[in-house]
């Protein structure tokens, strides 16, 4: 497998769709796995993904709108936006049903997917997502968003690196860090600001409507995450009428790189419990009409 630093310089694959182009990636064979990035980010965040997934999948990450090297659309743009960008992307690749993997905001895009296409969805999880901000929380990321707006990314991607790694940085983390910053400050000014606008404002866009989310699902967080808490991902789970809850003991924003292990065990095994009970309804149901 190549290295995160090469793999940044290969060229993704594109497919044009009613947002533009997006660029992404495909590999392994099985049932497709489709993981959606954070704000900020680029479909590369998922390189401790890929290549565990790819065993018994096939693996798909892309850059969102605005993001890595997919098209810029002018704002302000709304989750259905970004849902109606993964089903361009899964449609041109002719994937009928999906597992879906979302972080942070790529959570929220993954959520609001799975609401309007119920029945292109087999599993979804949903990672460090927020729902339900207090009154400090929503004020801070409302400045932030504001900040990104006036061009001020850089002055604020120290303080995005403290908030999803500590402060200091644990020393053994600070490649994955510095691998983060990078992207941040590489993310294209009017893309970022949009895209974190959305992210600002989205924490009760699926408030009452979680009830009817039908695919299984899984919550997951870690447990010093600040901003997307524990409490966020349970109370999420809770409004489901089948999810699950995880969190990743000891564990802040960006688990996905700095307990991909972990990550990765619970993600997987959700899979496979939701393919086994899949297995068992069909069998009964089978038997039931014999």
């Amino acid at each position: 497998m190549l290295d995160p630093e090469t793999q940044d310089r290969v060229a993704p694959f594109m497919v044009r769709g009613i947002n533009g182009l997006t660029a992404y990636d495909s590999t392994g064979e099985g049932p497709a796995c489709v993981f959606v990035h954070g704000v900020g980010l680029n479909r590369r965040i998922w390189a401790g993904q890929v290549e565990p997934f790819a065993h018994s999948h096939q693996v798909i990450t892309y850059d969102l709108i605005g993001h890595g090297r997919s098209d810029t659309l002018r704002g302000p743009l709304t989750l259905a936006d970004f849902a109606g960008q993964l089903l361009a992307l899964i449609d041109a690749l002719g994937l009928r049903r999906i597992h879906l993997v979302g972080h942070s905001l790529g959570a929220l895009i993954a959520i609001e997917f799975a609401l309007q296409h119920p029945e292109r969805v087999v599993a979804l999880v949903a990672m460090n997502a927020v729902f339900h901000r207090s009154d400090a929380q929503r004020q801070a990321v409302a400045e932030r968003a504001a900040r990104l707006e006036q061009g001020e990314a850089g002055n604020l991607a120290d303080a995005t690196i403290t908030r999803w790694f500590g402060d200091p940085v644990p020393e053994r983390l600070a490649h994955h860090a510095g691998r983060v910053r990078d992207m941040l400050m590489k993310t294209g000014a009017e893309g970022y600001a949009v895209a974190y606008r959305l992210f600002a404002e989205a924490d009760t866009a699926h408030a009452g409507w979680l009830a009817g989310l039908h695919a299984p699902a899984l919550f997951m967080t870690g447990s010093d995450d600040p901003n997307s808490t524990p409490e966020m991902s349970s109370a999420m789970a809770a409004q489901c009428p089948d999810a699950e809850l995880a969190i990743i003991e000891g564990e802040r924003h960006m688990m996905l790189m700095t307990a991909p292990e972990a990550v990765n065990t619970r993600i997987l095994r959700f899979f496979e419990d939701v393919r086994q009970r899949k297995g068992q309804a069909q069998m009964h149901s089978g038997g039931a009409c014999s």
